[in-house]
């Protein structure tokens, strides 16, 4: 640099700024004398491009002359930098049966080198190409554009059956391609299409399975496929014909591809003893449009049944049945009570019967009552008596099912009227007296109460009865009768289906009573008159015996 004051005095000249005394420092000089820049060392423009200085021109006391010049050094690039790959192995992949000209991939590279100039102007190229399995393929499947270094499928044949992967060499150079240069490797996979169908490899089965068992394997049938294993492509979808009731089921074995058949709901060997199922199979994912359209692959399959000893069964379980009370032993009550799925001879016994009441043939099965039934034995609980009988077959398998016999309540009884014989009293101050009267049955209802009384007897025409309740009535004189003893009939009726009646003779003894009224009281009799108890409170009296009486019957 020059200043025009050295034309009227000294000049010194001083550099200032990035390279200099900044940052980084002792790049340049600058000769004070001459104003002569000059460089001290080599400098790298990819770590520094340019630099801008300040250049002062000063006298020799150190007064600036004039303004500072700033000095703009620019680095020129030198191609001292190769291009390198963004990455050591790159990968891809491409679809068999690609046509030329799919993109399969695209590779980068970097250069250091001034991006303006061919220094950093990059070329791409394949230099090198293997198949795996090794030579499986001769002709250069791929190209790789030279600018953008994408790469791209250049022949056809790429089949994955052939071929399943591809190991190019890449060089990318500056200089457009002529300069220097770096390799890189990429690896291509050749991706399945489902270009091939599974096929059953035999076509034809033959498997057994047990009767009355299911959820468990009966067999296996294979397919074969081409296609990538474990891929949608590969992995096969079975169905079943021709199993009206769904017996059947195939499921995908997912690491052998096998078809596993199961018997999902139970066979009965007495029903059909083979089934002849048609399998078909199919892919999982849908087939290639580049694949023929064939139709589906499909197997039979002849399962065969095997018998087993099956269980008898009873019909129902349990076995209800009504007997009455007062039938006659040797009575059949049931009959055909069992069935074996085998159609195998039967055995039949009793297991329990507490009472003995009950028979069965062991050969037929038919229950018979053997002794009269009693409704008050401790074993009839709500007129049900219970028993289990035992079925087996010539295997040795058995069967039980209990038998509820409901007693039906009859009419065996007749009431009989109580008490049969009682006191009276009688007499000028007292009122006519009465007798209450009862009547006891053995029969259970509604085999019993309410009662019927009646006076039917001529020679008993003095007396009569009134109704108190469904049990108790009170027999009186129609007239006023002189002490003595009286032999009153009595006809008594039930109220069973038919019902029943007695006629009873109760035997009264009409008494004068003293003051107290007392005429042997414990008899039973009671005096209407203004000494002894109210007619109400007798009524009172009577009904609530009644209702301890029916409670007690009742129970």
């Amino acid at each position: 640099i020059k200043s025009d004051k050295i034309f009227s005095g000294e000049v010194i000249y001083k550099l200032e700024g990035p390279g200099v005394d900044q940052e980084p420092k002792n790049l340049f000089e600058i000769d004070d004398k001459t104003g002569v820049i000059r460089s001290k060392r080599p400098l790298d423009r990819e770590q520094y491009s340019s630099f801008t200085l300040k250049a002062f021109a000063l006298s020799p006391s150190g007064e600036r002359l004039e303004n500072p010049t700033t000095i703009e050094i620019v680095v020129l690039d030198q191609n001292d930098n190769k291009p390198v790959f963004t990455q050591k192995q790159f990968f891809g992949s491409v679809s068999e049966f690609s046509v030329p000209g799919t993109l399969v991939m695209s590779v980068l590279a970097t250069d250091a080198d001034d991006p303006m100039t061919e220094n950093a102007a990059l070329g791409f190229s394949i230099v090198g190409q293997d198949s795996i399995p090794p030579n499986a393929v001769n002709k250069t499947m791929f190209g790789i554009n030279n600018q953008t270094g994408a790469i791209y499928t250049r022949d056809v044949g790429l089949d994955r059956e052939v071929v399943k992967e591809f190991k190019l060499k890449l060089r990318v150079a500056d200089m457009w391609g002529d300069g220097l240069h770096s390799d890189a490797v990429a690896i291509i996979s050749v991706s399945d299409i489902n270009n091939h169908a599974p096929q059953f490899r035999p076509a034809s089965y033959s498997m057994k399975a047990l009767e009355n068992s299911y959820n468990i394997e009966i067999g296996r049938v294979s397919v074969t496929d081409r296609d990538d294993p474990g891929t949608g492509n590969w992995e096969a979808k079975y169905t079943i014909s021709n199993d009206p009731y769904g017996n059947f089921a195939i499921q995908t074995d997912p690491v052998t591809n096998q078809g596993i058949m199961t018997v999902v709901k139970p066979l009965d060997y007495e029903v059909k003893r083979e089934h002849n199922l048609i399998l078909t199979v199919e892919n999982v994912n849908p087939l290639s449009s580049k694949t023929p359209n064939l139709p589906l692959s499909s197997a039979a399959v002849l399962v065969t049944v095997v018998n087993e000893n099956e269980a008898p069964y009873f019909k129902e379980n349990p076995i209800w049945i009504e007997v009455p009370e007062n039938e006659e032993p040797g009575k059949l009550l049931k009959s055909n009570i069992a069935s074996d799925p085998d159609h195998s001879e039967l055995r039949f016994q009793i297991s329990k019967d507490p009472e003995g009441w009950l028979d069965i043939d062991r050969d037929t099965g038919n229950i018979f009552l053997r002794r009269s039934l009693n409704m008050k034995s401790p074993h009839v609980k709500n007129n049900i008596y219970s028993a289990v009988i035992k079925v087996t077959d010539v295997g040795g398998v058995s069967a039980s099912a209990t038998v509820n016999i409901i007693l039906e309540e009859t009419n065996d009884f007749p009431p009989q009227v109580r008490p049969l014989s009682s006191f009276l009293c009688t007499g000028d101050s007292r009122a006519t007296p009465g007798l209450l009267m009862t009547a006891v049955d053995e029969d259970r209802p509604p085999h019993a109460a309410p009662f019927s009384f009646l006076i039917t007897d001529s020679l008993s025409l003095n007396w009569t009865v009134n109704k108190v309740n469904d049990t108790h009535t009170v027999l009186s004189p129609t007239i006023d009768l002189e002490a003595g003893e009286y032999a009153v009939t009595v006809w008594v009726t039930d109220s069973g289906s038919p019902s029943q009646s007695a006629l009873t003779q109760v035997n009264v003894t009409v008494c004068h009573c003293d003051s107290y009224g007392d005429c042997r009281s414990e008899s039973g009799a009671f005096l209407v008159s203004s000494v002894g108890i109210s007619f109400i409170a007798l009524i009172i009296i009577i009904a609530c015996g009644a209702l301890l009486l029916g409670k007690c019957h009742a129970e």
